[in-house]
């Protein structure tokens, strides 16, 4: 039987943390039109898309998060979305924006 320290599994979790991380996907001009178009439509039209983004954690590596909602918002000049569920809301920059659904 093997004992672990509470401060080796932790160092252990975070190493395996760092593991998963990836760098932001570089994504074609006409990707970036087509994601413009849906989001702007789904504003307009009140219907419901799922957006992924990257979310950066430790220098040029992050995470990919990905939430459905409804856009309420487009923020031009902070170049943001705000997305919109039935539970939560989140403010999600479009420049980190990785792919756009509609549902």
């Amino acid at each position: 039987m093997r004992f672990v320290l509470p401060e080796q599994r932790e160092l252990y979790l975070q190493a395996k943390q760092v593991e998963k991380l990836v760098s932001m996907p570089i994504l074609e001009q006409d990707e970036l039109e087509s994601f413009q178009y849906i989001k702007r439509d789904a504003a307009r039209e009140d219907y419901v898309v799922t957006v992924s983004w990257w979310n950066q954690i430790k220098g040029n590596l992050g995470t990919t998060c990905t939430m459905w909602g409804v856009v309420k918002w487009i923020d031009q000049n902070g170049r943001r979305i705000k997305l919109v569920t039935d539970e939560d809301s989140q403010w999600i920059s479009m420049d980190h924006i990785t792919a756009v659904k509609a549902d």
